[in-house]
């Protein structure tokens, strides 16, 4: 019991703490850099419906590239929509963001939510072992790449062991999955997990600038 309170207790105000301030620290170390005037006269074009079309068009590669991302593709999306649909769906986890935040919404049924868990699982597994076997993406990897694959992977697999009761007491089990999850939001704002937020403002930021010039979004 006292891995569990601290698991959810100091230790996750900490990681939320940290997470907040990493988060928060990246985006204004961006968001004050010194970007280059644009000289050049702004042609026709709403910058704002230019970045949201890019933002939509660069989350689905050109027809020419699948026959050979298809793989990274699919099995990218896959761990992407199942750990969220996970973490946002579950309604232990709902009740515990509740808790956090006061918000709430409808979740899954726990079968649902164990499949989908699985699905993550082996699309994560399947992802690392392309980037093994891959030439040139084991060439690029680095151990950022690695760590953010464990630190993603960890939660699953001890949320799957606590969902079904297997190994240690079911208390020490959820102390030690909470404890992945404290450590996933230590490592997020200063890892390549932060992608998750910086995709979404390059693109859109790609995209007005692509407006400004008269270039249409492909």
């Amino acid at each position: 019991m006292e891995l569990l309170n601290f698991a959810r207790g100091p230790a996750l105000q900490w990681s939320l703490a940290i997470f907040i301030f990493g988060i928060t620290w990246r985006l204004v170390g961006v968001a004050v850099l010194n970007w280059p005037k644009e000289l050049s006269t702004p042609r026709n074009g709403n910058p704002l419906l230019g970045a949201l079309r890019m933002m939509a068009m660069r989350s689905w590669p050109h027809k020419e590239f699948l026959p050979k991302t298809w793989y990274s593709e699919v099995m990218g999306y896959t761990f992407h929509i199942g750990f969220f649909a996970v973490f946002l769906l579950f309604v232990p986890h709902i009740i515990f963001i509740e808790a956090l935040t006061g918000l709430s919404w409808p979740g899954l049924t726990e079968r649902i939510i164990y499949f989908l868990s699985l699905i993550t699982l082996f699309a994560l597994v399947a992802v690392l072992i392309r980037r093994l076997t891959h030439p040139v993406l084991r060439m690029l990897s680095n151990f950022d790449d690695y760590m953010s694959w464990f630190m993603t992977i960890s939660p699953i697999i001890t949320g799957l062991l606590v969902t079904s009761h297997v190994g240690l007491g079911y208390e020490t089990l959820l102390a030690i999955h909470i404890l992945n999850i404290d450590l996933l939001l230590l490592w997020f704002p200063f890892s390549k997990l932060m992608h998750a937020f910086f995709i979404w403002s390059c693109r859109g930021l790609t995209g007005a600038a692509f407006t400004r010039k008269g270039i249409p979004a492909q």
